[in-house]
């Protein structure tokens, strides 16, 4: 079994001031996004060919899932921080950033500009949390229990806790 004592320590320092600053970008663009595809959206979607509407539709949600995504992820980070979830638990694989599918060019060329430039900030915000992520996670490799074992024994016969 496994302990936070037998993970390398992450490669990116997620720090509650980049966590509040994150997390007020991600809730400003869920604002907007809702704003913008409930109200002011609506018209120009209507004016779009009937293929464009579904790709309008179906970016729409795109771009929110990803703002979900997101925010679930920070929300953990946070938890993380705060010393509610163990580092451990934080570092699990269902605690990661969720997949959210890519944008397809060809459909977001055919929305309106305002469309275009919610999808691409999302799409970028969601672009720099991955990094984050991935950086975070780049040296928990897992271990095999065999090595973690002969690793917490050598420290525990050479007095050592870290």
């Amino acid at each position: 079994m496994m302990d936070e004592s037998d993970l390398p320590e992450p490669q990116v320092r997620i720090t509650s001031r980049l966590i509040d600053s994150l997390y007020t970008e991600a809730m400003l663009l869920a604002d907007e996004a809702r704003s913008y595809f409930d109200d002011a959206g609506r018209d120009e979607r209507s004016m779009l060919e009937p293929f464009a509407r579904v790709g309008f539709a179906c970016e729409s949600l795109k771009v929110t899932t990803r703002i979900m995504h997101i925010v679930a992820w920070l929300l953990t980070q946070r938890a993380i921080e705060s010393g509610e979830i163990p580092m451990i638990e934080g570092r699990r694989p269902e605690r990661r950033l969720g997949n959210a599918q890519d944008s397809d060019p060809a459909v977001v060329d055919q929305l309106p500009q305002a469309a275009r430039k919610l999808i691409n900030s999302s799409a970028e915000l969601y672009a720099r949390i991955k990094r984050i992520d991935e950086g975070n996670m780049e040296n928990a490799v897992p271990q095999s229990p065999a090595r973690a074992l002969m690793g917490r024994l050598e420290r525990g016969l050479s007095g050592g806790h870290g």
